[in-house]
């Protein structure tokens, strides 16, 4: 058995000048804290409720759109779990696997990132 829950919700940016004035918005917008960037300069973490998911600002070279992140304790299992719905698997990037669901929308599988992962995702299987 493995378990799976929403656990990041990405918003991805074409290309800001300004990573922490599009972190200092999203902050204002949600009513979070900005966090911390990483030091390549692709991330910026959002501080909110510790029991809502984990909020992101990433840097990227498509056009800007939000995904979310299903974080899970099998990466492998929890693809294919999504595949017998409909999802396809597009590419594993740096220790996660991004997948597209029927509708098009991109997401990702992570490892899980909130210390109350096991106690409070779904099992399956």
């Amino acid at each position: 058995m493995h378990k799976s829950r929403l656990g990041c919700l990405i918003i991805d940016c074409h290309e800001p000048d300004d990573m922490m004035a599009a972190a200092r918005f999203w902050a204002g917008t949600l009513g979070y804290e900005v966090d911390e960037q990483d030091d390549e300069g692709k991330y910026v973490s959002l501080k909110g409720p510790a029991n809502e998911p984990y909020v992101a600002i990433q840097r990227v070279d498509h056009e800007s759109r939000i995904h979310i992140d299903i974080e899970t304790d099998d990466k492998e299992a929890e693809a294919a779990r999504l595949e017998k719905l409909g999802a396809k698997r597009i590419a594993a990037i740096k220790g996660w696997i991004v997948m597209q669901a029927p509708s098009g929308h991109r997401f990702c599988l992570v490892g899980p990132n909130r210390a109350d992962f096991a106690e409070k995702a779904k099992g399956w299987g």
